[in-house]
C-alpha cells in the first residue's frame, strides 16, 4: 500500500477564524461592512444571477474570505463592493458612476469608494495580464494603457482578484471564458453544451495556478508586506502549476462521478492521493479521502486528511468544488474528523443520515 501524501496540518486560530465566518449572521457583527450591506441589498443584489449563485452570494462570498485574510477596512469594502459600478466582466451596475459616487462616498469615505471606481472601471483582463506576466514596475505599480496603478492600489486588487476568482470559477465560467483573462469570441451555437448553465459543475481546472501566481505576484519587493498576505499557497511562497492542477481536478473527478472500479476502493483512494500530491491547495479531495480511509480503519490517515481539508477550506474561505457551498464542506469535514478522532464511524449505510457533531467529541468543534 502506497504512503497517504502529506496534508498541511490544521492551523488553530486559522481555524477558529474561520468558524466564526460559518454563521450566516457574520456580516452583521462585523462593525465596518455591517452599516453598508443595506445599502447594497437595497439595490435587488439579492435576485441578481451570478456565475454559481445570486449577486448577493458573490459579493457577500468575497468580502468573507477578505475578512478570513484579515484585510483592512478599505480592501475588505472593495471586496464587497467590487463590481457594484459595473465593470466589462459584469453587467450588473447597481450604483450610476456619473451619478452615484458621493452617495457612495458617503456611506465608505472617500478612500474606499475611490478604490471601487478605479476597480470597476479600470481594464481587469490587462491587469491580470500585467501582473501574471510579472510586470510590475520596480516601484510596485503596474502601468495600464490609460491610467497607472500606484503600489497600494496594485496590492488591494491582487487581493480582491484572488477572492473574486476563488469565490465564483467553476467549470461552466471556465468554459464560456476559456483562455483568461484572453477570452476568445466562441459562437454559442456551436458551443451549445458548453453555454448550459451550471452544466455538471465541475471545479475549475486551471484558475487556482493563475491565483497562486498573483500570490506570487505580492512578493514583489515594492508591495510586500502592504497587506496581509492571505493564507494560501503557503502565504503566497508556493505556486501551482497549471498541469498539475488540471491532472488533479480530473482525478478527482473521476472520483466524484463513480469512474473509478466501485467493488473495491482502492483505485479511487489512489485517485484521489495523486490528487493531493499534484495540488495540495484544496480541500475536497482531501476530504473524500478522510472518508475513504474511516471505510478502511486508518484512523490516524483519516485524521490527517481531515485536518488537511480543514486547514485548507479555512484558508480559503470558499469552496473549491462549487456543487454545495463553504459552510457545508466544513461541516461534513467536522464529522469526519470527529469520527477520526473517536473511532466511530458508521458501518452501514443508512447510518450515515445520522451523523452529527458533538460539543463533547474531544476535536470535534477545535482543533
Amino acid at each position: 500500500m502506497a504512503q497517504p501524501p502529506a496534508f498541511q496540518s490544521l492551523d488553530p486560530d486559522l481555524f477558529a477564524r474561520a468558524q466564526r465566518l460559518l454563521d450566516d449572521d457574520w456580516l452583521a457583527r462585523d462593525a465596518e461592512l455591517a452599516p453598508v450591506l443595506p445599502i447594497v441589498l437595497a439595490r435587488g443584489v439579492g435576485q441578481d444571477w451570478h456565475k454559481a449563485g445570486t449577486f448577493r452570494h458573490h459579493l457577500v462570498g468575497v468580502a468573507r474570505t477578505l475578512a478570513l485574510w484579515r484585510q483592512p477596512r478599505e480592501v475588505r469594502l472593495l471586496g464587497l463592493l467590487h463590481s457594484v459600478y459595473g465593470n466589462a466582466f459584469v453587467d450588473l451596475v447597481k450604483f450610476d458612476p456619473a451619478r452615484e459616487r458621493a452617495r457612495l462616498q458617503g456611506a465608505v469615505g472617500e478612500a474606499a469608494e475611490e478604490l471601487v471606481y478605479v476597480f470597476c472601471t479600470a481594464s481587469r483582463s490587462q491587469f491580470m495580464r500585467r501582473v501574471l506576466a510579472g510586470q510590475i514596475e520596480a516601484d510596485g505599480t503596474v502601468v495600464l494603457d490609460d491610467r497607472r496603478l500606484a503600489p497600494a492600489v496594485v496590492a488591494a486588487f491582487i487581493v480582491v482578484s484572488m477572492a473574486d476568482i476563488c469565490e465564483q470559477w467553476f467549470a461552466w465560467q471556465e468554459d464560456i471564458y476559456s483562455g483568461f483573462p484572453d477570452v476568445p469570441q466562441v459562437a454559442q451555437a456551436a458551443h451549445w453544451m458548453a453555454a448550459l448553465w451550471p452544466g455538471p459543475m465541475r471545479p475549475p481546472s486551471r484558475m487556482y495556478a493563475a491565483i497562486s501566481r498573483l500570490g506570487a505576484a505580492l512578493r514583489h519587493p515594492a508591495l510586500a508586506g502592504r497587506l496581509p498576505a492571505p493564507p494560501v499557497f503557503d502565504h503566497g511562497r508556493q505556486t501551482l502549476d497549471a498541469d498539475a492542477e488540471a491532472a488533479a481536478a480530473s482525478l478527482y473527478w473521476s472520483v466524484v462521478s463513480q469512474d473509478q472500479p466501485l467493488v473495491q476502493p482502492h483505485a479511487a483512494t489512489a485517485a484521489l492521493e495523486q490528487a493531493v500530491r499534484l495540488n495540495p491547495w484544496v480541500g475536497e479531495p482531501q476530504m473524500l479521502l478522510a472518508q475513504l480511509y474511516l471505510i478502511a480503519g486508518r484512523r490516524d490517515a483519516a485524521l490527517a486528511a481531515a485536518d488537511g481539508a480543514l486547514q485548507c477550506y479555512s484558508a480559503w474561505g470558499n469552496a473549491w468544488d462549487k456543487r454545495v457551498q463553504w459552510d457545508a464542506w466544513m461541516a461534513w469535514a467536522r464529522i469526519l474528523r470527529q469520527g477520526a478522532v473517536t473511532g466511530e464511524w458508521p458501518g452501514r449505510l443508512d447510518k450515515l443520515n445520522n451523523v452529527a457533531l458533538r460539543p463533547d467529541a474531544a476535536g470535534a468543534r477545535a482543533a
